[in-house]
């Protein structure tokens, strides 16, 4: 993986493309190339400029692809970097995701006589292609037949000498899209490459592929039935991906969470009923209503949202609510009964292969999948059978912000919906409906304070690890916290159920470590501040994040306090949230990091 642009049509292909790699950048990568036919490939481990740097003026043509590469066969060299091709260099193409029989293959083309520059895995999958790719055959014939000796995952583009204007994209778990344009048709493995040329769309299914020339283009099946594809409009503007005067795509990320709320509230709540409206669970509503089990399944930050809604969920239902890390869950006993169990599975960019993969085992034992995803037509918003999108707009920065926000808020949704079907009085379920509708008001009076949030981060720019401590509510928030300053700081930091302090994590507490307590005005508030008095005891440093007219109560235990306003218990963990972002942000700012790029992350992750 990382990132694929492809582009074939009337105009020069080279700038299109070096600009399309450009956009891909905030996916995080190690190194980038390019294939144009009748000009080469250049290919350059670092980052996109230097590839820039090195293409000559001559380096020209009409069609071509171009890829991002994320090592996951073979280290991030030169030599390992996209687009790959066959010793005859007749095929050329650029791919994510994992070949895992690919060890096989290649041991079988070598007694052929075949000869390997890199370790990839995709080296191997273009001299295999290169072998089906008889005289008498097309591109697309000799792509359908390779990959169905193939078992894993992809999403690639071809390209080859013998048919320079052409472009073969097939997908089996990883995402490919088409742009269609007036002068010539795009691919791309998300919109971010194309939405400066058009906003017309074809999305590719798993095992499809589509062939591309400058006079169209057609999607098939690998076994060669034509199909039928909607076109559909993207929602997102090349505008909506700027920085827009912000230092980082993380900053201004965040000061759109206000926006992102309300947008993922909008004509959802039914305040005269004290209910929440959520179409894409119209159709499912009888069998939300009948369940007994509830299982959220995500990775990463959409893990700890999922902990925060399996929390809101059991307090306003009274379900059992469990939430698996989607990583463990496809590979752990089924003990989902289709008959009462619902599996809601979470994922900003909708292409989490480890939550794919989880869907498509539940699926298989005829559990109901609902999704959470923020890009509308993603693949699991496709695989799900129904879901919940979060509108919080596209999200450049690795380490996501604005999209665990609107997630923890679809979660209250939901957890309002199923509560009203659960015995939810109507007087407590307007006022939840209240409290929820002015969460963007409190998230914008959160923002506000953001330079005090920046003087204390300087602080603490220098500590060499930190506890990050909640009860509650709050315990998901630690874990969101925690990982925000390991993702672009590199500060080591653990987050625990505050209870646990004393069960081991206390032995670390020393004057140059840091805890940050959650410590809301909350029905925990009294055990937060006991949990500080024994840091305090052994001299550690507190951080408190509390609540409006606490911080006084809470200066003679915490060396900084830092506050929210005050909401309803089960909506503050949104609100606690946003500080510790700004925290780990404003760290990592003064200790001068690559933070929309953190150091070996991905933003959407589509391999296992």
């Amino acid at each position: 993986m990382c990132g694929i642009v492809g582009y074939v049509g009337s105009r020069s292909a080279s700038p299109i493309l070096m600009n399309g790699l450009r956009a891909l950048e905030y996916r995080g990568y190690d190194s980038a190339g390019i294939y144009i036919s009748g000009a080469g490939a250049m290919k350059r481990a670092g980052q996109v400029s230097a590839l820039a740097d090195a293409l000559p003026a001559s380096f020209e043509g009409t069609c071509g692809i171009a890829h991002t590469r994320w090592a996951t066969h073979g280290a991030p060299t030169e030599v390992n970097a996209h687009p790959h091709t066959d010793g005859e260099e007749s095929v050329w193409l650029v791919h994510n995701g994992i070949i895992e029989n690919y060890a096989d293959i290649r041991a079988e083309l070598v007694k052929d006589g075949a000869t390997f520059k890199s370790d990839t895995d995709t080296e191997v999958l273009a001299a295999l292609i290169a072998k089906k790719y008889t005289e008498d055959m097309l591109l697309e014939d000799a792509v359908a037949a390779a990959l169905k000796e193939v078992r894993g995952t992809y999403g690639i583009a071809v390209a080859s000498t013998r048919e320079p204007e052409k472009i073969v994209a097939a997908r089996l778990a990883s995402p490919i899209m088409l742009g269609i344009g007036t002068d010539g048709y795009y691919v791309a493995s998300d919109a971010t490459p194309i939405l400066k040329h058009t906003r017309e769309v074809v999305y590719l299914d798993d095992r499809e592929m589509a062939i591309l020339t400058p006079d169209g283009y057609r999607v098939t099946t690998l076994s060669k039935e034509v199909l039928q594809k909607e076109v559909e409009t993207l929602e997102w503007d090349i505008e909506s991906a700027q920085k827009k005067g912000y230092e980082h795509f993380m900053l201004k990320e965040m000061m759109e969470i206000p926006d992102a709320i309300e947008n993922t509230l909008r004509g959802r709540l039914v305040p005269a009923s004290g209910e929440v409206n959520l179409g894409g669970l119209r159709d499912v509503l009888p069998r939300i209503k009948n369940a007994k089990r509830i299982v959220i399944t995500a990775c990463g930050s959409a893990f700890y949202a999922a902990q925060a809604g399996e929390l809101l969920i059991e307090e306003l239902t009274g379900i059992p609510v469990e939430t698996v890390l989607a990583s463990e869950l496809r590979y752990r006993r089924n003990t989902m009964d289709p008959n009462d169990t619902i599996l809601f599975a979470i994922s900003q960019s909708g292409e989490t292969l480890d939550t794919l993969e989880a869907i498509r085992e539940a699926k298989r034992h005829g559990i109901l999948v609902l999704g959470v995803v923020n890009v509308v037509g993603s693949s699991i918003a496709r695989e799900t059978d129904a879901g919940v999108y979060n509108h919080a707009g596209p999200e450049i920065s690795v380490a996501s912000t604005k999209a665990v926000i609107s997630q923890m808020t679809v979660l209250a949704l939901i957890a309002i919906l199923m509560g009203r079907n659960n015995g939810l009085s109507l007087p407590d379920g307007e006022r939840l409906v209240k409290e929820i509708a002015r969460l963007p008001e409190l998230a914008r009076k959160v923002l506000e304070g953001h330079e005090k949030i920046q003087e204390i981060a300087k602080k603490y720019s220098d500590t060499t690890g930190a506890f990050y401590l909640g009860r509650k509510f709050q315990y998901p928030v630690a874990y969101e916290g925690a990982i925000k300053l390991k993702e672009i700081s590199y500060i080591h930091a653990e987050a625990y159920g505050a209870g646990e302090m004393k069960h081991g994590p206390i032995a670390l507490i020393e004057p140059a470590f840091l805890s940050v307590v959650l410590a809301p005005e909350d029905s925990m508030y009294e055990k937060s501040k006991s949990n500080m008095q024994e840091i305090r005891a052994r001299g550690g440093r507190i951080l408190a994040i509390t609540t409006e007219g606490k911080e006084e109560d809470l200066k003679g235990l915490a060396d900084d306090v830092l506050s929210v306003p005050k909401t309803g218990e089960l909506f503050l963990p949104i609100l606690t949230t946003i500080p510790l972002q700004l925290f780990a942000y404003y760290v990592a700012l003064r200790r001068e990091l690559p933070i929309d790029k953190p150091r070996n992350l991905a933003k959407s992750v589509t391999v296992e």
